[in-house]
């Protein structure tokens, strides 16, 4: 807070103690009530009077109040004398005595504060408020609108500014306020809305701790950030790449993890050229003349899983990228991400020794394995799945920022947006492009179906469908992408089709991947057999794949709980 307004609230004590008394804690806070905890510690920032603190603590929670008011906070504790509350003459952005407990909180509440802290501190704040809280904890924020009229400072505030400080630290969002909330003292120019924010928990650790390597762990370079979000998106979309797991491990073929590192680091290098570690004058390890220097000018729409490459295409130098990107895996982010204050190593690495490719080779399970064997501990590889939506945007977040530091990247003037497109994930215009030229094609010589309607479909009102909507879940293997009439696309949106849909159109969506893809079977069956659940590496057969499409369906469902079409 500015000094200035510290000393006014100093100066006034008095006044404002007996203003902020007045209030009923139930009528100021209705909002969130059912949100108190039965039990456990709070945290109250801001806590002025104290009013708020004793109606915490008379329900049996543990509480520490922080006031930065020297005068306010003699009052607080003056009128608390009865109550168990630990007060802290402390402030915002740095809480330093309040992180000298060592304390995590199960509420933190923030009542009528943010206006006071300036725009520039605020991302601070934010990153030490969420660091505070314990896995399953919420943070409680009441946002005033409105300008002082007695010289205070006051700065705008928003739901939308908040949210953003959400999806960057990986908390959870809630507006509780379906409008703004008139003011409790009766000022006309004054508003309030109030939102809330839940730090996940998986009730294993695993989420505190994927959040402490993205937020808190100390990185030379972009390294562990790549790695998280390779195995995010393994967890993802690809639950049929599991080669073997049991309570304590999911195993993942190596190769694997290799290609989908490069697949986030070729457009930031080759497309965009964009520093990646402190030290701009040291190489990339993986980036090596006779792997990834050779494959500069390959598209990385071409890198598809169950593409074919032959010598001529450049299947030697793609081998070598691969086994250079895994051993890089193994010796910097594996060997640098452990358990917090331990030495102990949450990811492990078997690599396996193999021979350069003699023809051609295929990015299939068995070329994925060839390279070793990664292990993800399982309640990690959960959380990855179960939590992807929150997770990612912190993992981008965080790899733009580290980008945003270098000296090289500050030198080419990049700004966020120029980071966050270089980040964006996979691109749907080429697997559409390929279904669009299978279906014309076809119907030169066959009547073709609308996959959902069952009715004949034409070129000039053909949309190429994601299944599963791509804004939720990014996948464009041939099995997720049908025609459909355009305006059912366009009724279906991202939304996602019931099991009853999915099965009334069971007989046109196979007739389509059976008349489309049967030259391209290897391809096909290679991206659904790692893409779903319960298939073997071996399926070749499309009725299988449709029962692992309902069974993924329901997965995504349970987890994401998208709006369902019929």
């Amino acid at each position: 807070m500015d000094q200035d307004d510290i000393k006014f609230y100093s100066d006034n004590a008095e006044i404002f103690s007996k203003q902020y008394d007045a209030l009923d804690f139930k009528a100021v806070h209705h909002s969130w009530l059912s949100m108190l905890p039965d039990d456990g510690v709070v945290l109250d920032i801001g806590a002025g009077s104290g009013r708020d603190a004793r109606f915490l603590a008379e329900k049996g929670l543990k509480v520490v109040a922080v006031e930065p008011s020297k005068a306010l906070l003699n009052i607080a504790r003056n009128n608390s004398l009865p109550f168990n509350i630990h007060w802290i003459n402390d402030q915002l952005p740095e809480l330093s005595k309040v992180f000298s407990l060592h304390i995590k909180f199960d509420l933190i509440l923030l009542s009528a504060v943010w206006m006071h802290i300036p725009l520039s501190n605020r991302e601070r704040a934010f990153r030490k408020i969420s660091n505070l809280l314990k896995p399953g904890g919420k943070a409680i924020f009441t946002l005033r609108y409105g300008n002082f009229s007695d010289g205070r400072s006051a700065y705008e505030t928003s739901v939308a500014e908040l949210s953003q400080y959400a999806r960057k630290f990986g908390l959870l969002f809630e507006v509780l306020t379906e409008q703004k909330q008139q003011d409790q003292l009766g000022r006309q120019d004054v508003s309030w809305d109030t939102v809330a924010f839940t730090f996940p928990d998986d009730g294993k650790g695993s989420f505190p701790l994927i959040r402490n390597i993205i937020v808190n762990d100390s990185k030379s370079s972009t390294y562990k950030i790549a790695l998280l979000r390779s195995l995010l998106r393994i967890a993802e979309g690809h639950p049929g790449a599991v080669c073997d797991q049991d309570d304590d491990y999911v195993v993942l073929p190596l190769g694997l993890v290799a290609l989908y590192w490069l697949k986030l680091y070729k457009p930031l290098l080759d497309t965009y050229g964009m520093q990646q570690s402190n030290n701009g004058r040291i190489g990339l390890g993986f980036v090596k003349p006779e792997g990834w220097g050779q494959l500069t000018d390959m598209s990385l729409m071409d890198i598809s899983i169950g593409a074919v490459f032959t010598q001529e295409e450049k299947a030697d130098y793609l081998f070598q990228a691969l086994k250079d990107i895994s051993r890089t895996i193994r010796d910097m982010p594996v060997k640098h991400i452990s358990l917090p204050n331990s030495k102990e190593r949450v990811f492990f690495v078997d690599l396996q020794r193999q021979s350069r490719p003699d023809d051609t080779i295929c990015l299939d399970m068995a070329f994925f394995q060839s390279f070793g064997s990664f292990y993800v501990p399982r309640a990690i590889w959960d959380s990855l799945f179960r939590y992807s939506i929150w997770i990612e945007p912190v993992l981008i977040n965080e790899w733009a920022s580290i980008m945003s530091s270098y000296k090289l990247n500050k030198e080419k003037k990049f700004n966020k947006l120029c980071y966050l497109s270089a980040l964006q994930w996979d691109d749907p215009v080429h697997k559409t492009d390929q279904v669009r030229k299978r279906f014309k094609e076809l119907a030169v010589d066959n009547d073709m179906l609308c996959c959902w309607s069952a009715k004949k479909l034409i070129e000039k009102e053909m949309a190429v469908d994601h299944t599963f909507p791509f804004a939720r879940w990014p996948n464009n293997d041939l099995w997720n992408l049908l025609p459909v009439k355009d305006k059912i696309n366009f009724q279906k949106s991202d939304r996602l089709p019931t099991n009853k849909k999915l099965t009334d159109s069971k007989e046109e969506i196979i007739h389509w991947w059976e008349q489309a893809w049967d030259k391209e079977r290897r391809e096909f069956f290679t991206q659904a057999n790692l893409a779903l659940p319960s298939l073997s590496s071996q399926n070749d057969s499309f009725d299988d794949v449709f029962q692992a499409v309902l069974l993924q369906r329901d997965r995504i469902k349970d987890f994401q709980q998208l709006q369902d079409w019929e």
